[in-house]
């Protein structure tokens, strides 16, 4: 009878069809069977983006990460939210799309490194949850996350997204292998990131919440940042604690109420989203002045 229970979800995902029911299989994937799962592992997927010199030394110009670390975040967080809560076709969802849309439209934004961060979203969450979820996710999930995110590319107006996911994996893994190298564009979106993260735990010492970060990324992040490679005994014990969180987590009764854009857990925007519009996020315009990386329009 428990368990009947705590797969109810799953055997809803399974009746659905990944290509044409994405939205809705995402949503549930995401919103009820792993929030806390998939929004850490966005958070250390926008991480790995800035490993590479072309997006960190865009993202290091506009200031927005010396200056307003936690609003960036929560200004990122809540638009995917909002596509993944309401579906890129709704009214919430394409006023999310178009703030999307005129942040990136600001810059001339190499299409490759649109490609990549499109990858970060689909397969980052999906080796996370293999590897410390409270269930494999099935092929239906997989799949799912794979055409939402290829969809919501489309309307951002990305070109050249394969249509297959094997390939588009491959695209990922090759890119990172050719684009992953130290700068000091890197180290430096690396360290506000990491410190903004090291800010969320204050009854830590932040030695101890730095090294925990560190024991999280990957040889080659911690490479292209700069940053010291932590002790084995570390990474050892992170994952394995991690993997016990998700074996607690399969005795719990499965969530009835979305975690996606009714998370209040934001720092900006108190109470989100009572009183709030898709429209009211997004960093303010930056002075062409002093941002080299800004696109005349």
């Amino acid at each position: 009878m428990w368990r009947e229970r705590r797969l109810a979800n799953l055997r809803l995902i399974e009746s659905m069809d990944p290509v044409a029911d994405h939205h809705a299989v995402y949503r549930i994937s995401a919103g009820l069977e792993f929030p806390w799962d998939y929004q850490r592992a966005l958070e250390f997927a926008l991480f790995k983006t800035y490993c590479v010199p072309s997006i960190s030394a865009l993202l290091d110009a506009t200031g927005e990460f010396a200056n307003r670390p936690q609003r960036r975040y929560d200004d990122t967080a809540l638009l995917m939210a909002e596509l993944a809560e309401h579906g890129y076709d709704s009214e919430r969802g394409k006023a999310a799309l178009r703030v999307v849309n005129r942040m990136h439209g600001r810059y001339a934004i190499d299409n490759a490194d649109m490609l990549y961060v499109l990858t970060t979203f689909i397969y980052d969450p999906i080796d996370w949850i293999d590897a410390y979820g409270w269930r494999p996710l099935s092929e239906a999930e997989r799949l799912a996350a794979f055409h939402f995110y290829r969809a919501v590319g489309v309307r951002m107006g990305i070109k050249d997204i394969p249509q297959d996911m094997g390939a588009f994996r491959e695209f990922k893994d090759d890119y990172e292998r050719e684009h992953f190298v130290f700068s000091e564009t890197n180290q430096r979106v690396g360290e506000h990131t990491r410190e903004l993260l090291v800010s969320w735990y204050r009854w830590l010492p932040k030695p101890l919440t730095r090294l925990a970060v560190h024991g999280l990324l990957t040889d080659r992040m911690l490479t292209a940042f700069g940053f010291p490679t932590p002790p084995s005994w570390l990474r050892r014990l992170e994952p394995a604690g991690l993997r016990a969180r998700g074996r607690l987590v399969r005795l719990l009764p499965p969530r009835e109420v979305s975690r996606l854009a009714n998370d209040a857990g934001n720092r900006t925007y108190p109470g989100y989203p009572n009183g709030y519009h898709p429209s009211d996020l997004g960093a303010p315009e930056p002075d062409p002045a002093l941002d080299p990386h800004w696109k005349a329009r």
